[in-house]
């Protein structure tokens, strides 16, 4: 089914707002740790194994959730994610114990997981072929996710103050997100034609196990993934140790916010910027966003070490966290343009399903060992370690993709570009 040019306006329009709103939970994560332990009573430790069992639920899900994607359509997969997202929130609101927390991490899995399968591919679906496809993608995929982190940035700043005069008041904002972003999603128009035949979730495991095994026949696509996943596993763990790292430096607690938003203002500003950066690194782009991100964790672990001043130590963790939001805000987006480029509606919707799986996998392994590591030391020396450990990868996965990714069309082989004709 092909798109009328007036409902891909649009979509179009819509798409930027929808994603500033919802690509991630606003009034959310400067506060989600205090409300449960301060006012919901719930032990850290629990907290903590609570998020670890996120990823591994997301793992469980994502095949029945493809499934359910393809059968009821992408809009409607996305209305039924943020819909599911409401209802998490609340399980936070009315937590008793550490079950309700629980409960809220199995249908925040469910709900990212299936907007995460949808969302790109529906704004792709969207525009119409032609070469600029991929840029006009990356373009409008850009600007709501730096919309967002502006949004972020700002409702970082708020929920401090707000949390003071009430701990609820975050909460309930971020919920108002999740109802208004689900509004958004009727507002949408269906992009391809739902499938008419039930398919049960054995035969499409079947599928797409089939898929997954095609795809990595693809040294450009097992090797984007392969690097995508580990990289955002690594930016994931880091959203904890970054303030586990300040409050060992005894950073006073009232600053947190403020630095934070700040941070995330420079996340949008780069990830607006994305595709000057692509343009002018070209195939060297990736090498560029993750390289400074791992080396900065080396850089923060050694100045914690050396025992510096502490206005130096503060500059320099600062300026650290400053390269690490610099490099996350056109992650997400350019890694999605890479994936989804020489590829047709039905090969991205599996690579779609394919980069979610071990990308989940791989947060949820880093995520544990990052645990391990925290039990026997400090948040500065994880730091230190997994930069030093990640370093290492990034520098022999790039090094393996120098002739596998990221060349123009006529130097892939006649095999690699073949890969679009999977039905």
């Amino acid at each position: 089914m092909e798109i009328t040019e007036e409902k891909q306006k649009r979509n179009i329009y819509l798409y930027p707002i929808y994603k500033m709103l919802s690509w991630d939970l606003l009034f959310y994560y400067s506060i989600i740790f205090l409300f449960l332990t301060q006012v919901k009573g719930i032990s850290a430790a629990d907290v903590l194994l609570g998020e670890a069992l996120y990823p591994a639920f997301k793992v469980i899900f994502l095949v029945p959730l493809t499934a359910l994607s393809n059968k009821i359509g992408k809009r409607n997969s996305m209305i039924f994610g943020n819909f599911v997202n409401i209802f998490s929130i609340l399980c936070y609101m009315i937590a008793q114990n550490f079950t309700y927390v629980v409960i809220g991490q199995f249908l925040s899995a469910i709900a990212f997981s299936i907007k995460s399968i949808t969302e790109s591919n529906f704004l792709y679906d969207t525009l119409p072929k032609g070469e600029k496809r991929g840029h006009t993608f990356a373009k409008i995929d850009g600007k709501g996710t730096s919309w967002y982190y502006y949004l972020d940035a700002i409702s970082s700043f708020i929920s401090g103050f707000l949390y003071i005069i009430n701990g609820y008041l975050p909460m309930l904002l971020c919920l108002v997100s999740c109802i208004v972003s689900t509004i958004l999603c009727f507002l949408f128009q269906e992009t391809t034609k739902m499938e008419e035949d039930t398919i049960s979730v054995r035969k499409y495991m079947k599928d797409l196990k089939f898929s997954f095994q095609y795809i990595f026949q693809s040294n450009r696509l097992r090797y984007l993934i392969v690097f995508g996943a580990i990289l955002s596993g690594f930016m994931g763990i880091l959203i904890s140790l970054r303030s586990a790292t300040l409050e060992q430096i005894q950073f006073p607690e009232q600053y947190f916010g403020i630095v934070f938003a700040v941070l995330g203002i420079i996340s949008g500003i780069s990830s607006r910027n994305q595709h000057h950066l692509h343009n002018y690194f070209h195939n060297k782009t990736l090498a560029v966003l993750a390289l400074p991100t791992t080396i900065s964790c080396i850089v923060i672990g050694l100045t914690v070490l050396g025992k510096l001043s502490y206005q130096l130590t503060v500059s320099i963790i600062l300026w650290m966290f400053f390269f690490q939001f610099l490099a996350k805000g056109p992650f997400n987006t350019l890694i999605k343009r890479y994936l989804n480029n020489f590829t047709n509606t039905a090969l991205r919707e599996k690579i779609a399903s394919c980069y979610n799986l071990v990308e989940s996998i791989s947060k949820a392994i880093i995520g544990f060992l990052v645990s391990w590591l925290l039990r026997g030391t400090t948040a500065s020396n994880t730091m230190l370690v997994i930069g030093c450990i990640f370093t290492i990868v990034v520098v022999l996965l790039l090094d393996k993709m120098r002739s596998r990714v990221g060349l123009k069309p006529e130097e892939y082989s006649k095999k690699e570009i073949e890969f679009t004709e999977l039905k």
